[in-house]
């Protein structure tokens, strides 16, 4: 099977061969990938060199132009490196593409501090009207990617190295367990770890690779039907989505346990993305636990 990155780039691939409105814009990252689709499609396949800023603007000038741009390139460099460019010239523009990053959080754990991006989805989250995917399985960022093409809209398609097992091909929070004492969600790659930390125990699965918009109605209808005990589990920052939960159940009377890439401290080590699962609290047995722990106050 192939990966998430090798799946957005062969369906990429097929959309620009097929449709003449997309054009995609790169940093160097995959364009030797995208040789071929280049050679094809000259002047809708933009190599910007390792300008990232000004990768992000010259997506956004593409869009003012009226074409559908996809821009990728690392989370580090998409969003962080050019956040200023996606407030500036997407959102205030109020123009619409589709910004794609692969190597989620803490992926390239050998390349260090500086492609690594666990606050990619709270900083898109800090401006309006962008829809957030969070595949955690190739076939769900195929789906994905090819959904987020048509229209106008600001898309931010985030992949990871970690996949589940299989596809759940489902709109908003997708019920996996049915249970009476707590809901986790599961949001995209660390689902399986999810359903292995919560076997034989009586809670709510739901889980989401589309985390924005956020399905408050899905969170309700579930917690409602069990004790209204909250745990988030998130590939990135904890805590991330806490606030969409606490207005979605905002007359519900509740409890949240927010899961995800710490907050306290930074790994300052390399290692693999096991270990950083583990010092972040996001290996099976370690989820097991705290869920566990938490659900038993």
């Amino acid at each position: 099977m192939l990966s998430m990155r090798e799946t957005f780039l062969a369906t990429t691939e097929r959309i620009l061969d097929a449709d003449p409105d997309v054009a995609v814009v790169l940093a160097d990252i995959s364009a030797a990938q995208l040789a071929g689709a280049a050679r094809r499609h000259p002047d809708r396949v933009i190599n910007v060199g390792i300008r990232e800023q000004l990768l992000v603007s010259t997506g956004a000038g593409l869009a003012l132009a009226g074409l559908r741009p996809i821009v990728h390139t690392f989370p580090s460099f998409l969003v962080e490196r050019g956040f200023e460019q996606i407030k500036l010239d997407f959102s205030h523009q109020d123009v619409g593409g589709v910004l794609v990053s692969y190597g989620a959080s803490y992926d390239m754990t050998t390349a260090g501090r500086t492609h690594q991006s666990p606050g990619d989805v709270a900083l898109i989250d800090s401006l309006p009207g962008w829809t957030v995917h969070v595949p955690g399985h190739p076939e769900e960022a195929r789906r994905l990617l090819l959904e987020s093409i048509p229209g106008d809209g600001r898309v931010y398609l985030r992949l990871s190295a970690q996949e589940n097992a299989e596809s759940h091909l489902g709109v908003g929070f997708t019920r996996l367990r049915h249970g009476s004492r707590g809901v986790v969600v599961a949001v995209g790659p660390v689902l399986d770890r999810v359903l292995r930390a919560t076997g034989g125990q009586d809670v709510t699965v739901l889980y989401a690779s589309t985390i924005r918009p956020f399905d408050a109605a899905g969170l309700r209808a579930a917690a409602l039907d069990a004790t209204a005990d909250i745990v988030l589990v998130e590939p990135y920052l904890a805590g991330t989505s806490a606030h969409w939960v606490a207005e979605a159940l905002s007359d519900v009377p509740h409890r949240l346990k927010s899961l995800g890439v710490r907050r306290d401290t930074e790994i300052r080590t390399y290692g693999e993305i096991a270990d950083h699962d583990l010092a972040h609290g996001l290996d099976a047995g370690t989820l097991r636990a705290s869920i566990a722990e938490f659900l038993a106050r």
